[in-house]
């Protein structure tokens, strides 16, 4: 199954606990999620993952009204650790530096409750599609998705970033049991090249990282190579870091030699394969290096015809004040979260809240809005029931039980926002965008 190699190397790491390590790998990988806190829970989810806020075990189908809705995000109990290690407080700057499919991005979303920033970046433009739809899902407001390099984004997030989370590229050992294919690109040497790319980002990555905030390197595999050796690299290199302890959950164990860190094998945790360190910058707050010239305009660039019109929108069909920058690329508008400094310079995948269209004489609000705000924020909204939801999202319209009021409502299914849409009588129009139809 494995490589000659890859056997050798890992019994003579793990000695007496090599045959149960081994062994583990012939059991069915575990699944779990999370329960999105932006949202309203109104069912009971079964099998908690021990110590954690929002984990669970267990699959959630991506047809399901819970998935569509991003009340639940599939995330495997390893990964789900990563961000509960970092601790993010409210109101925080966050890079996730190489964030697709999304799944660290939502938690630290999660953490972040609407307040701070999260700046959430994917060098692959392919992988930031994917990101920016399951970031869009899961609903919050404070964040920009970004489609950069790190020696990019370093050059307009300079001493920024009170917490980096890098999930490096990697081996990808950990998911050897969870997708065996990956068995097929290693080899004796692919961990020391992963470690050398690792090194590359992580230079440019502390250019971002502002004095006494927190940089968490992560890797979804074990590794010498790729783990303990580049954090020793890091405290080498920068003297100014210091490696914090990362409390044992679940079957989490100390590193090799280095026992702050954190590893997961699934013979101890039950769940794939994870590496995780927390390093703190020790740096004096006076000497951040932020350059104001890169301070962004805060000034909206609404015409006065637009603001009428969104503004018209906001008092008719909003119970909320939406706060931030207003920004308007062609006729789509967005709400961008406040404290960004100048990115006109990098290629932006999502630039804030996408909040909706300006047509010939109107504003039509987007899918993701509607999926943003919860039935508080609404003046008025929609529920529709299972069978109306797979319906819905097959793109048909809906024949309501009773005449509404014509106007734009929130369609929502067990209490989450599933966009808006446009009522007329008793005719639900079909928003559900073309390019995520399914059938349920």
């Amino acid at each position: 199954m494995f490589p000659e190699e890859f056997t050798e190397k890992y019994s003579n790491i793990l000695a007496k606990e090599a045959p149960a390590f081994f062994q583990s790998f012939d059991q069915e990988p575990v699944s779990a999620f999370r329960v999105n806190p932006l949202k309203k829970v109104q069912k009971t989810f079964d099998n908690p993952i021990h110590n954690t806020r929002w984990g669970y075990y267990g699959k959630i189908s991506g047809k399901s009204p819970e998935h569509a809705t991003g009340l639940v995000y599939s995330q495997e109990p390893a990964a789900q650790m990563v961000v509960q290690v970092a601790s993010p407080q409210k109101n925080m700057k966050i890079l996730d530096l190489a964030a697709a499919p999304g799944g660290k991005s939502t938690h630290l979303l999660s953490y972040l409750e609407n307040t701070g920033l999260l700046v959430s970046n994917e060098i692959s433009t392919k992988r930031s599609k994917v990101l920016v739809e399951n970031i869009e899902r899961f609903g919050a407001r404070n964040v920009v998705v970004t489609n950069e390099s790190a020696a990019n984004l370093s050059r307009v997030f300079n001493d920024y970033f009170d917490l980096i989370v890098f999930d490096g590229p990697c081996s990808g050992e950990g998911m050897f049991r969870k997708d065996p294919n990956a068995i097929s690109y290693w080899s004796e040497q692919y961990p020391t090249e992963c470690s050398l790319l690792q090194k590359d980002i992580l230079k440019d990555t502390l250019k971002m990282l502002k004095p006494g905030g927190k940089l968490v390197y992560s890797t979804c595999t074990w590794s010498l190579e790729e783990n303990e050796d580049v954090v020793n690299w890091l405290l080498e290199n920068y003297p100014y870091l210091e490696v914090m302890n990362v409390k044992k959950l679940n079957g989490m164990v100390s590193g090799i030699e280095l026992e702050e860190v954190a590893r997961m094998y699934p013979h101890h945790f039950r769940g794939e394969g994870q590496f995780v360190a927390v390093l703190r910058d020790n740096r004096p707050i006076s000497d951040a290096r932020i350059t104001l010239k890169n301070k962004k305009n805060s000034q909206n660039n609404l015409k006065k015809d637009q603001a009428k019109l969104w503004q018209a929108f906001q008092k008719e069909s909003l119970s909320i004040t939406l706060e931030g920058q207003f920004d308007v690329f062609g006729q789509e508008l967005y709400l961008v979260p406040k404290g960004l400094p100048d990115m006109s310079r990098l290629k932006i995948a999502r630039n804030g809240l996408h909040l909706g269209t300006f047509k010939k004489n109107r504003f039509e609000p987007s899918f993701a809005l509607g999926l943003a705000l919860t039935t508080d924020d609404v003046v008025q909204f929609i529920e529709i029931d299972i069978e109306q939801y797979k319906d819905y999202v097959q793109g048909r319209t809906i024949t309501l039980s009773k005449t509404y009021s014509n106007g734009w409502y929130q369609v929502t299914v067990n209490g989450n926002g599933l966009g808006f849409a446009k009522v007329v009588g008793n005719v639900l129009k079909n928003y559900y965008p073309k390019g995520l139809r399914f059938q349920a």
